[in-house]
């Protein structure tokens, strides 16, 4: 069947994006990584560079573990015991030990009763808020939540949606209280850390305050958080967001396994009537294949690293090297997001200038993301840096040299 017009009509749709200047563009394809030596972590060959090496500024990978030979091994023996692939959706045969096991290891490392694993973080909060909204349910949420939020609300229909400026605590008890008698409950969500900025929610306050209205909604209010940025990348323990503010009631946690561990997958973390009630009806999660055994097997020693003193010493290199870069920054005269976490903007707040940076940065071996609108309103465009437990302090002076000679070429 022709679809000529049909093509035509998207191509246009595209050129559309190209005059604003708003396409992703072609992709990044990474030909070879080359091992961290003792004074500078990885280096990375791209597609038509040739032997130009490249230092990631712009990897969820906080703490490089995806590098590591024990991680590579414990990947490597998983699909010697099972495979490489997991074969079916898990309720008819692909569930597998490993599957298991890194649950029930999740589930302790968060403090909660269960856990259940998906095949990206991002399925999983479309699972959970979808599963777990009826047409009872009024959502409120964060105005600059992450996109699976966003789309989890479009696909769950609740009976409202009830939109608070960022991180304003006021205006979230207000939709809130004026949603009392309005629904049969009430979903809160947020994100742990907002990935285009590097901030965090105030999670302790948040659950206090979700606390203090529970009773005045006949099926509670659920505080869900997704700490995907959060979990393994900050906190003294990895335990992200929820260590950093102390925070002690927060319902659901729904967090990834492909950032700070290094690996593949999603999962959500809850009390173990909750986990048992979305196995039961989440269609992401019963109509999608899992991880792999060998993801699950390599994750699970992703956790136990994380849980020793090795992941120890690499969240306290990763802080160090993320406040070196964030001072450098500010004494090069750059405006930036001041916080614990590795995510370091630098808010440009143009979109030409923006670009232009980025490009300065590549034609220099550096990869930083490039954030413009409407990725990030207008006003905000941003230059996203992102700090791993794997670079060094010779790799963080390499690039504030880069940035100090832009600054000095182009004001």
């Amino acid at each position: 069947m022709p679809v000529e017009n049909f093509a035509r009509y998207l191509q246009e749709q595209v050129d559309e994006l190209v005059k604003f200047g708003i396409t992703k563009g072609d992709e990044q394809v990474v030909v070879k990584v080359k091992k961290a030596k003792d004074d500078h972590g990885p280096r990375f060959l791209l597609d038509g560079h040739g032997d130009k090496e490249f230092i990631r500024m712009n990897s969820n990978s906080y703490l490089g573990l995806q590098f590591l030979k024990r991680m590579r091994k414990a990947e490597e023996d998983g699909s010697d015991d099972f495979g490489v692939g997991p074969g079916a959706v898990r309720f008819i045969s692909g569930t597998y030990r490993p599957h298991l096991k890194l649950e029930k290891r999740l589930a302790e490392f968060h403090g909660r009763g269960g856990c259940m694993l998906h095949s990206s973080a991002y399925t999983t909060m479309l699972g959970v808020v979808v599963t777990l909204t009826t047409p009872e349910t009024i959502i409120v949420s964060d105005e600059l939540n992450h996109n699976c939020i966003i789309n989890a609300m479009k696909l769950a229909r609740p009976k409202d949606k009830k939109i608070f400026k960022h991180l304003d605590l006021d205006e979230m008890e207000r939709r809130i209280k004026e949603s009392i008698g309005q629904c049969e409950n009430l979903i809160v969500v947020t994100d742990g850390v907002f990935s285009m900025r590097g901030d965090y929610a105030p999670l302790a306050k948040m659950s206090e305050i979700t606390a203090k209205y529970n009773d005045q909604f006949p099926k509670d209010i659920v505080l869900v958080v997704d700490d995907s940025h959060g979990v393994g990348a900050y906190g003294a323990t990895g335990r992200g967001t929820e260590e950093v503010t102390g925070a002690k009631h927060i319902d659901i946690i729904v967090a990834t396994l492909g950032k700070a561990f290094g690996v593949n997958g999603g999962y959500v973390a809850a009390d173990e009537r909750i986990i048992r009630f979305l196995r039961e009806r989440n269609p992401f999660y019963i109509y999608t294949n899992p991880i792999t055994p060998s993801e699950a097997t390599a994750a699970l020693e992703a956790v136990e690293i994380l849980n020793s003193d090795d992941g120890r010493k690499l969240l306290k290199h990763l802080g160090e090297m993320t406040k070196k870069f964030e001072q450098g920054l500010i004494d090069l005269g750059y405006e930036t997001i001041p916080s614990p976490h590795p995510v370091v903007p630098l808010l440009v707040r143009d979109t030409e200038r923006t670009r232009r940076l980025v490009a300065y940065l590549r034609d220099n071996g550096i990869l930083a993301t490039g954030l413009n609108y409407p990725v990030v309103p207008k006003g905000d465009e941003t230059i996203r840096f992102q700090v791993c437990a794997d670079h060094t302090s010779r790799d963080i002076d390499e690039v504030l040299t880069v940035l100090g000679k832009f600054k000095k070429e182009n004001g």
